[in-house]
């Protein structure tokens, strides 16, 4: 997925950031509310991760705008403010989850995953394509009943092409789904990551349609 994470802390900030990236996610950090607005009025992201004290604003007005826009994105705030009144507030406003800081990172991408499950096209987490059966919940695949290990950026690639069966993914929405701001993109590197993944899946579970993208075949290999 592309994270937006809106956190002043540094420490904290580049962790949480460094730690999506390693998860498979690109993730794009800012520390104010005007670069935040910024990246989203530019970037389609898929999820926002939101402190409420910023230095130039609280959060929930940053939420309140998005939400009015009409945006469907996923939010979740973290943040120290650990009252029941600010959890309340905050959901009100059209958050969709809540952590408290200082918290586990584990937790955090579990509550991430759950969140963007909710999200999902799919009626259900697990998709079965002829051999392959591709696990949502547990952020798994597995062919002909063996299990099949991906790199994150591998299953990034399969859980995007995933969430949305079917449908095509542009060059461009994989390369979002998986390089954050600043970081170097290879012309070659998403044909290179669907190869990967052919070799490992076999190559009839990704088509490629010519000069606009890819999608997962439809079961039987469509």
């Amino acid at each position: 997925m592309r994270i937006l994470v809106v956190e002043d802390e540094r420490p904290l900030g580049s962790a949480v950031q460094e730690r999506l990236r390693r998860a498979g996610h690109a993730a794009d950090w800012f520390t104010t509310l005007a670069d935040a607005r910024a990246a989203l009025a530019a970037i389609a992201y898929d999820f926002l991760l939101l402190d409420l004290g910023l230095p130039d604003g609280s959060g929930r007005d940053l939420l309140r705008e998005i939400r009015r826009g009409g945006s469907a994105m996923a939010v979740m705030i973290a943040t120290a403010q650990d009252q029941i009144s600010d959890r309340i507030a905050g959901l009100s406003d059209g958050a969709d989850d809540y952590i408290v800081k200082p918290y586990d990172f584990d937790e955090l991408l579990a509550r991430i995953d759950a969140v963007s499950r909710r999200y999902g096209a799919l009626a259900s987490n697990r998709l079965v394509l002829g051999g392959v059966e591709i696990d949502l919940g547990r952020r798994s695949l597995s062919r002909d009943g063996q299990d099949v290990d991906l790199t994150a950026r591998e299953w990034a690639v399969i859980e995007l092409l995933a969430r949305r069966a079917g449908a095509l993914c542009s060059r461009e929405q994989i390369e979002d789904a998986l390089y954050g701001l600043g970081e170097e993109i290879e012309s070659n590197a998403i044909e290179v990551f669907i190869s990967r993944v052919r070799k490992k899946v076999g190559a009839g579970l990704i088509l490629t349609v010519r000069g606009r993208g890819y999608r997962l075949a439809r079961e039987g290999g469509a």
